[in-house]
């Protein structure tokens, strides 16, 4: 027990034991290949670059199928990513492969505008992943996500492998001469683009040699020619055929076998243990999350849960009160804005009715007047009346004698 204790203690390490006989963990690896097969595997591209570039026909090329499409124009308002996910099948082996497509980029004037869609989208795909990673019941196993900035932001957040399109384009001449401008220009602006690893001895000359011809000139056709009695994809022009595969024409062969034969597996692995573990650990300590409390202690997620949500609830009674105060100020802005509206009412009450009062005294006098003149002219009436009924009585008495006088 007390070597054992030395021997961990010193680092040494686990010891190697030679067995006497054959036990069988010497097929685990053929026990992953066919989990792995039985499984399938998941791949996603991004793929960025103007409208009309061939981005598509590439993606055609690269993958030997006719993938479905849109063919998009000039007109878009803003960047919008498009993603398509295909299950491709070749010799029994099942791949679930995604590609986004950068609609509408560089199409607008403010180029470093294109950039922030595609950096949102990605982070939202790491968000989603995250939030599924922390769930009490979680299916990672069966998770798929898309790849959801100028390029040195992007390159924190996924594996950059430039390329220049429709090589075909540039003379061979100026092709070399190019390829060390834009490589150059990568490394003044602090782009790290992804390097193929060189640590696995089995391919470890291939991708050193490929790592100097990036970037990658390629040619995307789907198109073939019938050259020396055999089908190739080409792309044919008056002055001449440019053959896809032919690596003295493009690097494309370059390209299929560093993105697909030989790296596909270390660029998920990447995208996982170096970008999203970086947003996952940032995204964790901004969250309070930390490997070690105070003092090197040993950390307690339950004390550090406990702790957020205290934190949590003491802005969420913050903004309570605060809220709290803005209704009862608002409360009280009101109130004094009803009593003044109260006071003008009543001001306004007392002038009508003062107003009603004075109205209603002049009626009262032009009443009493009309009243008093309706009086006067009534007796008038009722005088003349009298003094014409005394004259015609008058009148009868006279022509009443001058009868009896005829008479006599």
């Amino acid at each position: 027990m007390a070597a054992t204790e030395v021997a961990r203690q010193e680092g040494e390490g686990a010891r190697s034991v030679l067995l006497s006989g054959h036990v069988g963990f010497d097929s685990m690896p053929d026990q992953l290949v066919s989990k792995s097969v039985s499984s399938g595997f998941c791949f996603n591209i991004l793929c960025v670059g103007e409208t009309g570039l061939g981005k598509s026909t590439l993606m055609d090329t690269l993958f030997n199928t006719k993938f479905e499409g849109v063919p998009m124009q000039h007109s878009q308002p803003s960047v919008q990513l498009q993603s398509h996910t295909y299950e491709l099948e070749e010799s029994n082996v099942r791949l679930k492969l995604t590609m986004v497509n950068t609609v509408g980029y560089g199409d607008q004037i403010k180029k470093e505008n294109s950039y922030r869609s595609i950096v949102e989208f990605i982070d939202a795909q790491f968000e989603a992943y995250l939030q599924e990673e922390m769930k009490i019941k979680r299916t990672l196993h069966s998770y798929h996500d898309t790849p959801r900035a100028r390029l040195p932001k992007l390159d924190s957040k996924v594996n950059i492998i430039p390329i220049i399109a429709k090589s075909d384009a540039i003379a061979k001449s100026e092709l070399a001469k190019f390829k060390l401008k834009i490589a150059s220009e990568l490394v003044s602006n602090g782009v790290q683009v992804y390097q193929f690893p060189t640590d696995d001895e089995t391919v470890a000359e291939v991708n050193s040699t490929m790592n100097g011809h990036l970037p990658f000139a390629v040619v995307g056709s789907t198109e073939e020619v019938m050259i020396d009695n055999k089908m190739v994809k080409a792309r044919q022009y008056p002055w001449g055929i440019v053959q896809v595969e032919n690596e003295s024409h493009c690097d494309f062969v370059k390209l299929r076998e560093m993105l697909v034969r030989v790296n596909m597996e270390d660029l998920r692995e990447q995208t996982h243990t170096r970008h999203y573990e970086l947003y996952r650990r940032c995204k964790l300590e901004e969250m309070g999350f930390k490997d070690t409390a105070p003092e090197n202690k040993p950390f307690s997620l339950q004390e550090t849960y406990e702790a957020k949500r205290q934190e949590f609830l003491g802005e969420l009674q913050k903004e309570e009160e605060e809220m709290r105060q803005t209704f009862v100020l608002r409360v009280k802005e009101k109130e004094a804005e009803l009593k003044e509206a109260e006071k003008e009412l009543h001001e306004k009450f007392d002038r009508l009715k003062k107003l009603h009062h004075e109205e209603k005294k002049k009626l009262d006098e032009k009443r009493k007047t009309l009243e008093d003149e309706l009086n006067s002219f009534k007796q008038k009436k009722t005088a003349t009346e009298l003094m014409q009924s005394q004259c015609l009585q008058a009148g009868g008495s006279t022509t009443l004698k001058k009868d009896k006088e005829r008479k006599n």
